[in-house]
């Protein structure tokens, strides 16, 4: 009888708030109030903030900046602590930051080509090498690696599982 379900109420632009509790719960009112996570969590009617939202990633709260930054595509270890070091953020937890850091952290990742524009980009460029039939692409096309390395032995990523050849025995 004490089916679960999730509402998701928009907070502000960056944050999200997920109630989960018995389907015959009181309906949220506007007013709001956040309670001591530790003391009350047995409680099912609590509300939690769960995630925030940098470049259309969903990025973790409890983890700090540097590494949650990383969960958007085209942004590494090496880019993360490159935007940290231009907006001279420190690098505390996601969940510890003020508005206008989020806003300036927002502003500061726009500037990079992420997520959806980095995949169609890198798309294109493979198909563009498909399409001029250079060494690279014949290689995309038929599923093999294109940087020079051996395929008598290893590549199995991209070559598949093993195909057994009849016929072919051991000779003393």
């Amino acid at each position: 009888m004490a089916l679960s379900m999730a509402a998701a109420l928009p907070l502000s632009s960056s944050l999200s708030i997920v109630s989960r509790g018995p389907s015959h719960s009181v309906p949220l009112s506007t007013n709001l109030s956040f309670s001591n996570h530790t003391a009350n969590s047995k409680r099912q009617g609590m509300l939690n903030i769960r995630c925030v939202r940098v470049g259309g990633v969903e990025i973790p709260n409890n983890k700090r900046v540097e590494f949650s930054l990383q969960y958007i595509h085209g942004i590494g270890r090496s880019r993360s602590r490159q935007i940290l070091c231009d907006l001279s953020l420190d690098n505390k937890i996601t969940k510890d930051l003020s508005d206008d850091e989020l806003i300036s952290l927002r502003e500061e990742v726009s500037k990079y080509m992420i997520e959806g524009d980095l995949r169609r980009f890198n798309r294109l460029a493979i198909q563009r090498l498909k399409e001029i039939r250079c060494y690279r692409g014949i290689r995309h096309e038929m599923g093999l690696p294109c940087r020079g390395q051996r395929t008598k032995n290893n590549c199995r990523t991209l070559k598949g599982k093993r195909v057994a050849v009849a016929g072919k025995k051991k000779s003393r």
